[in-house]
């Protein structure tokens, strides 16, 4: 890279995939996808791979801390993403910090709820989740059972994500991003701003291999706002990028694969 030039960097605050479809391995491949520079704060470590989530060791509050700090009293951060923050110590953490940082650019991607439908937070942490980190976000980017965690009404159409998203901009969200991957027929997201909806249509891909697909498009969505463009474009960019992948995921393991963060790289250096 030449002297001089300005590359942007980007913060992921999220837990630990040790085998890198998902969380902090999957966001920083998707900042690296954008050419921007990754950082990360890393708030819990799992052992995890294709087949499920084995053990969790979460990081002390206080080293999250220092972490954010160690970041910010340093290098200039032009947009973060939240992944991962299971525990209320966790939470508050990092509301204090980004509150006395101020980042302009902030994606919260609440994981609430495994493929599986186990809830990884307690209802305590959910609450502070909602109270601490939604007001200071830009955009939230809930699937379907993490926003029928927060509004408590199930949703199976159209209309009801409409109400949900309406909701959950209620209790503080600036913009909504509710993803529609779990309804029956192709997937819409839809996008609420407090005043009106964008939506973003994508045909269904059959595969399986859908690990890790929340964190790679919350951190695309960061890394396309990191780079200058507006909301509707970055989350269209984002939407691209990660259909991309899926089409070309990666058929590792015993379960459920990875996406292809860098199909596009690969396939334009001739790789693929």
């Amino acid at each position: 890279m030449k002297e001089g030039i300005n590359i942007k960097k980007v913060l992921t605050i999220a837990g630990s995939d040790c085998s890198g479809g998902a969380g902090i391995q999957a966001d920083l491949k998707t900042f690296s996808a954008h050419g921007v520079y990754g950082m990360s704060v890393i708030t819990a470590v799992t052992a995890q791979n294709t087949q499920g989530v084995f053990a969790v060791q979460d990081i002390s509050r206080e080293v999250i801390a220092k972490q954010i700090e160690a970041i910010f009293d340093d290098i200039t951060v032009s947009g973060v993403k939240i992944g991962m923050v299971s525990q209320v110590e966790t939470i508050e953490a990092i509301a204090e910090q980004l509150t006395n940082y101020l980042p302009q650019i902030i994606v919260l991607d609440p994981v609430m709820v495994s493929k599986s439908g186990y809830h990884l937070l307690n209802p305590e942490a959910e609450i502070t989740l909602i109270k601490k980190l939604l007001p200071i976000a830009m955009i939230v980017t809930p699937n379907i059972p993490e926003a029928e965690v927060m509004t408590k009404k199930s949703i199976s159409t159209l209309k009801e994500m409409e109400e949900a998203a309406k909701a959950i901009h209620q209790m503080g969200a600036k913009n909504v991003l509710l993803k529609g991957g779990h309804l029956k027929d192709d997937s819409v997201d839809i996008l609420f701003d407090g005043r009106e909806f964008s939506y973003f249509t994508s045909v269904r891909i059959a595969t399986k291999n859908t690990h890790g697909t929340g964190c790679t498009l919350s951190s695309a969505i960061t890394a396309n706002l990191a780079l200058g463009h507006g909301l509707n474009q970055a989350v269209s960019l984002a939407k691209e990028y990660i259909t991309i992948a899926i089409q070309h995921s990666l058929s590792i393991g015993k379960g459920v694969g990875p996406t292809h963060h860098f199909y596009t790289l690969y396939n334009k250096a001739g790789l693929l």
